[in-house]
């Protein structure tokens, strides 16, 4: 859920009710905030109230980029709509042309990215593994077709297409 506390965005993380057996009952608040990903915690007394965010998700076509600026397709109205760097952050390793995401919007404003858990990548460059190593568990570093490293296991080569999770950056699984 996201609030908004002291004129800003925030996120809560987690949250503890506790009553103690003398006076009255309180929370124990975590908040993110989610534009710059500080986090804080808050204290609160029971029942208070806090002013809920609308947020509004999109669903978007990734197109291209443009130095900082990333192009994006509203797939309802066909519309272009341009995010800055800023909002996109870390998840641009993980874009790639006609890859379905979605923005998260406050007030008209794009403030968050949210790409796909899973996305399958092409393996571009990688060494080949050793013979003798492929009995073991071992792994080696693997360029995907967007730039990003990651660690891959002995057995494949340039070309390999892999799943990954895109919140760790760990490799799932061989697709083809």
């Amino acid at each position: 859920m996201v609030v908004i506390q002291d004129g800003e965005l925030m996120e809560i993380v987690e949250f503890q009710h506790v009553k103690p057996g003398k006076g009255g009952a309180f929370v124990r608040t975590r908040f993110k905030n989610v534009l710059t990903g500080r986090v804080i915690e808050k204290t609160f007394r029971a029942g208070e109230k806090m002013e809920e965010a609308r947020l509004e998700e999109e669903p978007c076509q990734y197109l291209y980029h443009d130095g900082d600026l990333y192009h994006f397709m509203h797939r309802e109205t066909y519309e272009q709509m341009v995010v800055g760097e800023n909002v996109v952050g870390e998840k641009a390793n993980w874009l790639k042309e006609n890859i379905e995401v979605s923005i998260i919007f406050h007030k008209g404003k794009a403030i968050e990215l949210r790409v796909p858990i899973f996305i399958e990548f092409r393996v571009t460059k990688c060494d080949p593994g050793v013979q003798g190593d492929r009995a073991t568990s071992g792994t080696k570093p693997a360029k995907l077709e967007t730039g990003v490293k990651i660690q891959v296991p002995l057995f494949l080569n340039e070309g390999a297409v892999v799943k990954v999770d895109t919140r760790t950056g760990a490799y799932i699984e061989r697709v083809g």
